[in-house]
């Protein structure tokens, strides 16, 4: 069973029977197949089975000489048409199947974000094709097990204007680190040093989530599971039409960098609103958009 299946509303499905019968019927319902020829001998076919808008399961296999589809994987999904980062990404095969990862050098989250590649069958395609498969943009989602809802923290107008000016700086000073600007690197530095005994000193006498605004942090020994807190700006509620499960796709802004994330309305603590804050551990995947 995959561990994320309840976060696409299918938490009620507990067995490996109970899924495959799911998964049986869910590859009868779906007309539209992709597949590509791999090798002379060998192909690969993709299922993407919809159970609401955006969001659903994909089942990966191969055709067999009788039309037959033989299933290997499986994964639940959420797409968006947010477009969380354009900076450079680069994509590798996974070493166990034809899956594949992306990795961003995102400098708003101050470290190397790596994600599980939904569209990984659009790059194959390309590859053998021989069409670019350069990325220019990256739309990120996450797929959580369960959260909670954290209050705002208020701020003034002032204080909002002052922060985004702050957080641009340090973007562009980590910029000039990476390329070998001693200054920068010296400015960084200092700043991490008075960030952190102003931190000690408030941690004392406040609450750490008061302190935090927001976060982005690698979770767990699998590169593409992460920490996040972040401010909701939009909310959406998806009804699974076979389980009838309600899911919510919250739109968070975290570290000044927008994705999605899905979790089922039954394994989020709190009321999601906007300006409130999602705090939870996702499964990073992105849909790659690549040059024409």
């Amino acid at each position: 069973m995959h561990k994320f299946l309840c976060s696409v509303g299918f938490g009620k499905y507990q067995k490996k029977k109970e899924i495959a019968r799911l998964l049986d019927e869910l590859e009868k319902s779906v007309a539209e197949r992709k597949r590509i020829q791999v090798e002379p001998d060998s192909n690969l076919c993709e299922i993407r089975a919809e159970v609401a808008q955006g969001m659903g399961i994909v089942m990966v296999g191969e055709t067999d000489e009788d039309g037959v589809f033989r299933r290997e994987y499986y994964y639940p999904y959420l797409t968006a048409e947010d477009v969380s980062s354009e900076v450079e990404c680069s994509i590798q095969r996974h070493a166990e199947k034809e899956t594949y990862a992306g990795l961003l050098d995102e400098t708003r989250v101050g470290i190397s974000l790596i994600f599980y590649l939904d569209n990984g069958f659009e790059y194959l395609e390309r590859k053998l094709d021989n069409v670019s498969q350069k990325v220019k943009a990256v739309k990120l989602t996450g797929l959580s097990e369960e959260g909670k809802i954290l209050l705002p923290l208020h701020k003034t107008r002032k204080q909002i204007e002052k922060a985004k000016v702050a957080a641009k700086d340090r973007t562009s000073l980590l910029e000039a680190a990476r390329n070998g600007d001693e200054d920068a690197m010296e400015t960084l530095t200092i700043e991490d040093i008075d960030m952190y005994s102003q931190i000690s000193r408030r941690v004392m006498k406040e609450d750490i989530y008061s302190i935090v605004d927001s976060s982005f942090m690698p979770s767990g020994i699998e590169c593409d599971h992460y920490t996040v807190i972040g401010e909701i700006i939009r909310v959406e509620e998806k009804v699974n039409r076979i389980s009838s499960e309600v899911v919510y796709d919250l739109t968070l802004s975290c570290n000044d960098m927008v994705f999605h994330v899905g979790i089922a309305k039954r394994n989020l603590l709190g009321e999601p609103v906007i300006g409130r804050r999602f705090k939870g551990q996702i499964w990073m995947q992105g849909a790659a958009v690549f040059e024409e």
